[in-house]
């Protein structure tokens, strides 16, 4: 991906070396990592299946400690402000477009934990968008995990992680995020999955979307990258993962989408650029 030259956003908070957040309760290393597994890319509010799990204790006032970042990281810190500066202005056009004004989100760095609207996160959830203070998440080291674990590595791939939480602030700002969580509490655990695998796949497409008018105006993707951003999607699906960690797969447990669905989207998005498409107008068997 070609972003020399390209400006870095200033919507953006370095929170790397500060403590706190909740600590993960009756949960070992072992347990923090599968979590992290199964938790990659996710979004909305990553913090459902800890809790779930009662893997969250009281919250911890968030202290300030010294941080030491290396240049491969500063590096990172660079492209991520590029990747979210490019979100801005193609989805700023968008919404133009569509009669409407985007807003855009805050991305925070941090480093182990961090305090947010929607609670207390460690890095082992993986990247998260959070609706109650229109802020995403990330923990540089999951690019790392990317490569090491996933075998996802590629800066498309990690421009991708971005540009899917962005995804779901962008349906956070056309009110399907909160329309859709207030139906999943209305809804069995199944359905309510269901609801969580079309945000997903939503948040993949718009991915995609955002990718389209991206290379639209500025040619700065080839189809190595595509292909980089399509891997990573394979290896994020729903049914990838449950394998790799289980040896098999539970459909009705799923929350993102199998992998097959996953690539599709994010190629859909790429393909048209068209926001009058929406994974809530198809049937869930058939996405």
């Amino acid at each position: 991906m070609r972003l020399n030259g390209r400006r870095e956003s200033s919507n953006f908070e370095d929170r790397r070396g500060m403590s706190g957040g909740q600590k993960a309760a009756g949960l070992g290393i072992g347990g923090l990592i599968i979590i992290g597994i199964i938790q990659l890319l996710m979004g909305g509010n990553p913090l459902d299946l800890l809790q779930q799990m009662g893997g969250l204790s009281s919250q911890q006032p968030e202290i300030q400690r010294e941080y030491k970042s290396t240049p491969e990281e500063e590096e990172q810190v660079k492209f991520c402000k590029q990747v979210l500066a490019s979100t801005e202005d193609v989805w700023s056009k968008v919404f133009e477009s569509m009669g409407r004004t985007y807003t855009p989100p805050t991305l925070v760095l941090f480093s182990g934990s961090v305090q947010t609207n929607c609670g207390g996160a460690t890095s082992a959830v993986g990247p998260f968008y959070c609706s109650g203070d229109q802020k995403l998440y990330i923990d540089l080291s999951f690019f790392k995990q990317m490569e090491t674990q996933l075998k996802s590595g590629g800066d498309f791939a990690r421009a991708y992680v971005i540009a899917h939480e962005v995804g779901h602030h962008v349906e956070n700002l056309l009110g399907i995020l909160g329309k859709c969580h207030a139906q999943m509490q209305r809804v069995n655990k199944v359905e309510a999955n269901k609801l969580s695998v079309k945000l997903e796949l939503l948040a993949d497409y718009y991915a995609g979307v955002w990718a389209h008018y991206e290379d639209e105006r500025f040619g700065s993707l080839d189809n190595g990258d595509l292909m980089e951003a399509i891997n990573c999607a394979e290896h994020i699906g729903d049914d990838y993962l449950q394998k790799q960690a289980q040896g098999y797969t539970q459909p009705e447990s799923f929350t993102h989408g199998r992998a097959d669905q996953r690539m599709r989207w994010l190629k859909r998005g790429y393909d048209t650029g068209d926001m009058n498409i929406t994974t809530f107008s198809y049937d869930y068997d058939n996405l």
